[in-house]
């Protein structure tokens, strides 16, 4: 073993040890202090990775200590101090938990104040008589530094931030574990990981476990490495996956058995995925930024086909950030203009003065084309950023945009206000977004706390609490961004880092999401826009597939309504111009809602289906007049609560045991074609 000194000047307390070089047997942390580590070559790997950058050298080593605070603590680690001059490039891991089964719980990497600053802070709430074990690898250096650790009394920080548990999920084991999503339609988000010839998929179950199940694909050609996306492409009520890579993009489309993979040839250095509905022909296709060439996309033939476009390359494209050098990295959409359709926003990251390097958004004009409005837009702008984050801040009926740094090389992060004319206006200064002094490529907005106003979460392992006044705060949450859903059905939004789930510990606050069926629109309804009406005034969302830089958050819609106790109304209005709206539905709930469910009653237009008697007592015969079969139905209340599911048998099925009263069944046939109807119980 090597020896490890620990320096504290005396007027702060003295320590001085030979430490252990260990996960079993690490070096003790006796208090604050200066603690001087005299290189780092400890066997141990330091895994599971906590730190941002979640690359590990084939050599990995690390140098582990452990600290068991006596009291509730607001603790940093720093290796940004004075004693380090010039600053090391450091990286380090603060896990709690046994090890062999250690759990995430904060860390970092360059979060160093400075642009060429590598070196690592990291600020996290700690509980009194709890051993954290911390550890230092080799990623970037073996040399020797000095590190601080400094306890504080716990922040009282305004906002109401919630606090965090993590829970362990040994069976997460996947090469990439980036995605959150409700992949059976049951209303509750399910994990999903991905390696290279298999697909895990750990499904929720209603007490709050999870159940996996394993999917064997043929050998992925390009492997989600940058960032993965979900939506059901083929409408077949399972969600399809698309990976970004490096080399190309490669689809997962669902099937009967599990999942098939479709690549495409051309090369494309991959960054951000989504999946949209470019054309608003109902159909779902999808959009990749890419890093050095003009950006590209996949319009879905209406049979789960798709067919690839390269702007300004391919014949007949649209134009959606043509740039010859690229530099595209974080795509979102997000209607930001309130005409009802989706527009893009592309967040850049490219040195010098080309064009490669400003940030773009694309205004959807409606008739299939776009329209490049940066400038008028006043979003024109070169800071370096991987992804923005986009909500209606100040809940005034629009989309304002923090447009997140990951470099302070060309400026810092910008807030910018939606006017409600085309325009945003730059209103960083005051707003706590100037004086935040932590960059990373990845910065998602939502309610965390449930307050009824978005937050944001970026680096430094905080989330910003959105105070609802134009100005955000900081708390320390113990560990980045990752995958966002509701994973144990609460209605309080939760994290999953690798195999540790962040389970959000709630307030009192309320709550309602929404899991969005599209008929005449896309299968997931990606690109509908919700608004919900209350004491509060007026809430929006957009549901999207694909925010931040990397990870696939869930595509359920969710709100916080704050101590509010009723909601007065919703209203969806889909891609495809139908608009469904519910009177005083109950919060603390999920609503499932499908288009058209609240139209008049009598059947609809989307298909030729026909169900009688209407109204009925018990047996309802839903025929089509297609050569093709009625499989499935659902039924709905006015609310949005499914009550009912079944096979169709023989054309028909019973409804005796529902109470009487006014529903929505949706049915699909044997070709996935849905149709809904309003139906009588009596």
């Amino acid at each position: 073993m090597k020896k490890i000194t620990l320096i504290l000047f005396l007027l702060s307390g003295v320590f001085s040890a030979i430490a252990q070089t260990t996960c079993a047997e690490p070096t003790v942390l006796s208090g604050p202090g200066l603690y001087l580590v005299d290189g780092i070559n400890g066997a141990d790997v330091a895994e599971p990775i906590c730190a941002e950058n979640g690359l590990i050298e084939n050599n990995a080593k690390s140098e582990w200590f452990s600290y068991t605070p006596s009291e509730n603590y607001t603790v940093t680690i720093t290796t940004d101090i004075d004693e380090n001059t010039p600053r090391r490039d450091t990286r380090f891991h603060v896990y709690t938990g046994n090890c062999g089964n250690l759990s995430c719980f904060a860390g970092d990497d360059d979060s160093g104040v400075g642009d060429t600053n590598y070196s690592s802070i990291a600020t996290f709430n700690v509980t009194a008589n709890t051993t954290y074990l911390i550890a230092f690898d080799n990623r970037w250096s073996t040399g020797n530094f000095t590190f601080q650790l400094i306890e504080a009394p716990v922040e009282v920080v305004p906002g109401n931030p919630v606090t965090f548990s993590n829970m362990n999920v040994s069976s997460i084991s996947s090469q990439y574990n980036i995605c959150v999503v409700d992949m059976n339609a049951d209303g509750m988000d399910d994990i999903v990981g991905v390696s290279s010839t298999n697909i895990r998929i750990h499904t929720q179950n209603e007490n709050g476990t999870f159940s996996f199940a394993d999917y064997v694909t043929t050998t992925a050609e390009n492997m989600p490495s940058w960032s993965l996306a979900a939506g059901d492409y083929n409408r077949d009520g399972v969600n399809d996956l698309m990976y970004g890579g490096g080399s190309g993009v490669t689809f997962m489309k669902s099937n009967e058995s599990g999942f098939e993979q479709v690549s495409f040839e051309p090369y494309v250095f991959c960054q951000r995925t989504n999946f949209i509905d470019l054309n608003n022909d109902g159909h779902l296709d999808a959009f990749s930024c890419h890093d050095v060439q003009p950006n590209v996309y996949f319009l879905n033939d209406g049979t789960g086909e798709f067919d690839f476009y390269q702007s300004n390359v391919t014949p007949g494209a649209i134009s959606l950030g043509i740039f010859p050098s690229g530099g595209n990295y974080g795509s979102i959409w997000i209607d930001y203009d309130n005409d009802g359709d989706q527009d893009l926003f592309i967040a850049k990251c490219r040195g010098g003065s080309s064009g490669a390097k400003f940030n773009e958004l694309h205004r959807n004009n409606g008739d299939g084309t776009f329209s490049d409005v940066s400038v008028d837009s006043n979003l024109r702008d070169p800071l370096q950023t991987w992804s923005s984050a986009w909500a209606d801040f100040d809940n005034d009926g629009d989309m304002d945009v923090v447009v997140g740094a990951s470099s302070f090389a060309d400026g810092s992060h910008k807030f910018m206000e939606n006017n409600g004319d085309g325009t945003f206006s730059d209103i960083t200064a005051g707003s706590g977004w100037d004086t935040n002094t932590s960059t990373s490529i990845e910065h998602i907005a939502h309610d965390f706390n449930n307050d009824g106003f978005v937050d944001v979460m970026g680096g430094g392992s905080k989330i910003m609490y959105n105070l609802g006044d134009g100005t955000f705060v900081a708390s320390s949450t113990g560990f980045g961004v990752a995958a966002v859903g509701d994973l144990n059905n609460d209605g309080f939004l939760d994290f999953q880092t690798g195999n540790t789930l962040r389970l959000n510990n709630g307030n009192s606050n309320n709550w309602i999401k929404f899991n969005l069926q599209g008929v005449e629109s896309n299968r997931n309804g990606i690109g509908a826009r919700i608004e919900i009406y209350g004491a509060w005034g007026k809430q929006i969302r957009d549901a999207r597939s694909g925010d931040g830089f990397e990870y696939m958050s869930s595509l359920n819609v969710h709100f916080g309504i704050g101590e509010a106790t009723t909601i007065d109304q919703v209203i969806v209005r889909w891609p495809s111009g139908i608009v469904d709206t519910f009177n005083n539905p109950d919060p603390n709930q999920i609503m499932s809602v499908v288009e058209g469910s609240t139209l008049s009653v009598g059947d609809n237009a989307f298909s030729s289906f026909s169900v009688y008697p209407n109204p009925a007592t018990d047996l309802v015969t839903i025929k089509s007049s297609s050569l093709v079969q009625v499989v499935s139905a659902e039924l709905y209340d006015m609310n949005g609560k499914r009550v009912y599911e079944s096979a169709v048998v023989n054309e028909t099925i019973s409804i005796q045991s529902l109470a009487d009263g006014t529903y929505i069944l949706l049915a699909k046939d044997s070709e996935g074609t849905l149709s809904t109807h309003k139906l009588i119980k009596q």
